[in-house]
């Protein structure tokens, strides 16, 4: 797991690098995101937040040995997720609805739609994949099939999809929040 997230973690560095570059070097850079997207944004945060310490809870029970605490919490982390993603293509229907698409927008550079887009898109990828994931361990620690060593594998993954949003919230959403 731990050379998956290194290799992972190069793949983000350089789409968040990509995504950087093309934002400074466009002088049209758009600034779309108002205050409901922000407010969008950060209720999506706050959900990935909760799901890391509902996983983190999930890892601690299944290291003492409570099966159901283990399975409860897992399912809640990867509901958690499930949530993030609804949050996640509302935000993409109403950029669509605005006439944004991958290398055209009404705003300014066209390519703004396309490292949006990417960007967010392989995040929420990785989120769709960590649901899957979380409830397959979920029911194969209920079953006995896996191990609390299995749970925490799980945990890490999940936790490293988390803290890459860390950096996509502000980069992406706060850092072009419409200021007029």
């Amino acid at each position: 797991m731990w050379l998956f997230i290194v290799s992972d973690a190069i793949t983000f560095s350089a789409v968040i690098f990509a995504y950087g570059y093309l934002r400074l070097a466009a002088a049209d850079w758009p600034r779309p995101f108002v205050a409901a997207s922000i407010g969008n944004a950060t209720v999506m945060t706050f959900v990935l937040l909760s799901s890391s310490v509902a996983m983190v809870l999930a890892v601690r029970a299944s290291s003492l040995g409570k099966v159901s605490g283990a399975v409860g919490w897992l399912v809640a982390t990867a509901l958690g997720g499930v949530v993030f993603d609804i949050l996640h293509i509302r935000e993409w229907l109403g950029l669509i609805g605005e006439g944004v698409r991958p290398f055209h927008n009404p705003w300014g550079t066209p390519m703004f739609g396309a490292a949006f887009f990417t960007m967010t898109g392989l995040h929420m990828l990785h989120v769709t994949i960590g649901v899957v994931y979380l409830l397959v361990v979920a029911v194969g620690f209920g079953r006995r099939k896996f191990s609390a060593t299995d749970v925490e594998v799980s945990g890490l993954y999940w936790h490293f999809v988390d803290l890459v949003w860390m950096f996509i919230f502000p980069l992406v959403y706060l850092l072009s929040a419409k200021t007029a």
